[in-house]
């Protein structure tokens, strides 16, 4: 009987001296169960000792959406493309959220996880994809209030979809989720060193925030220059393609998203890289 049993091997062989672009991506899926054990504990961590719990991932974008249309479409008089106010700020601010979260939450990934990271071998882009797919989670968690209110506008006729479209909302959101996981590695990895940029990242994506059309629709920069400088934001493109799908309204133009496209590539192999060649001495600095 014990003859008849195949005897398994299993070799695994721990070293620093490797490519900086080596993904090692059938390592990183070995450890999915991982991925969804860290996914579910940025869950709990951020919402534990709460007294409302998960319900802040409905109301917080809600009463900012409540701000955002007392003081931009109240005061400012800022228009929204003939979109209900409401609605357009409770998409817009989910769609930023999946990117500003991506950027903060993986811009602290070595320096908050350093106790288990110096503990334990597992492939450490473990912890940004986590990261990233929590956001892309929390986003959809979101859409159900945009698409209750959403509903609604559509009985009253006040708001009409660009159905056809929609095939393209999982390819702009993983664009959105990949451009926030490149920016917040690179952020991440010059951290460990440069403890000053944990401090403005924050503040940071708040600005960003201000020049990518959130609070206000590309349409309003009237085209010309203005508008052409906020296309050249990378964000500017998948933030009107997910408007333009969910809300029938946004710029989409081919070229601006192909350079949006290009830019993600780019920031995501930079910051690969730069975390594979961080991560060799990162316990030495954090």
């Amino acid at each position: 009987m014990a003859s008849e049993i195949k005897k398994q091997t299993y070799h695994t062989h721990i070293t620093s001296k490797h490519r900086m672009l080596d993904l090692n991506l059938k390592e990183v899926w070995r450890y999915r169960d991982l991925i969804l054990l860290f996914t579910k504990r940025t869950f709990v961590l951020t919402y534990k000792q709460t007294v409302l719990g998960p319900a802040w991932i409905f109301l917080n974008p809600f009463i900012t959406s409540l701000i955002y249309t007392f003081v931009f479409g109240g005061i400012a008089g800022i228009a929204t493309d003939g979109v209900p106010q409401i609605l357009f700020y409770l998409c817009s601010n989910a769609i930023w959220l999946l990117f500003s979260t991506s950027v903060t939450n993986n811009a602290h990934a070595f320096t908050a996880n350093a106790n288990v990271f110096g503990k334990v071998y597992f492939p450490r882009l473990t912890i940004p994809i986590s990261n990233m797919l929590s956001s892309i989670i929390q986003f959809g968690i979101q859409m159900i209030l945009v698409l209750a209110f959403l509903a609604f506008y559509l009985f009253k006729g006040e708001v009409h979809p660009n159905w056809s479209a929609w095939a393209l909302i999982p390819f702009a959101l993983l664009h959105i989720g990949v451009m926030g996981l490149g920016f917040g590695i690179i952020i991440s990895s010059l951290t460990t060193k440069y403890r000053d940029l944990a401090i403005l990242v924050t503040f940071g994506v708040q600005l960003w925030m201000y020049i990518t059309p959130i609070v206000y629709p590309l349409s309003a920069m009237g085209g010309g220059i203005m508008e052409m400088i906020m296309m050249f934001n990378p964000v500017t493109a998948p933030v009107e393609l997910l408007r333009y799908a969910i809300l029938g309204q946004g710029v989409v133009r081919l070229d601006y998203y192909l350079i949006s496209i290009a830019v993600t590539l780019v920031v995501a192999v930079l910051g690969v890289m730069l975390f594979n060649k961080v991560e060799k001495t990162f316990m030495d600095t954090v």
